[in-house]
């Protein structure tokens, strides 16, 4: 029997299949910051307070499309920063490069994210 610590890695790789415009998804190998349940948690509360006050702002009369969009780069932007510490691209990882990733890639965020949580998942350990 494998003898293994109760404490986790601080980070952990996974595959993301980002999508490409007017091409297949990529497979980027993507590293992240684990997380324990009540860190997990807290995180999600404030991306959904994020998120709804974006949805709100969103919703006021005169908001540009452009003035929308670019909150949703910014809270999603701020979103990848919270989990992602690396990643096998061939631009050099940094606040600037994950705005840089959301606002060319609209799939990105959620490809990244669906990634991130599935290595959470209990599916991951065959149950």
């Amino acid at each position: 029997m494998a003898k293994i610590k109760i404490a986790q890695n601080p980070t952990f790789g996974a595959a993301v299949q980002l999508p490409r415009v007017g091409s297949d998804p990529v497979e980027v190998g993507f590293e992240f910051r684990y997380l324990d349940r009540i860190a997990l948690s807290e995180m999600f509360d404030r991306w959904n307070k994020a998120r709804d006050a974006w949805a709100e702002k969103a919703k006021e009369e005169g908001v540009s499309w452009k003035d929308a969009t670019t909150a949703e780069i910014e809270l999603q932007a701020e979103q990848l920063k919270d989990i992602v510490v690396g990643w096998d691209l061939d631009d050099k990882f940094s606040d600037d490069a994950i705005l840089d990733l959301v606002q060319t890639c609209t799939g990105a965020p959620k490809a990244v994210i669906d990634a991130f949580q599935n290595a959470y998942s209990p599916a991951r350990l065959g149950n």
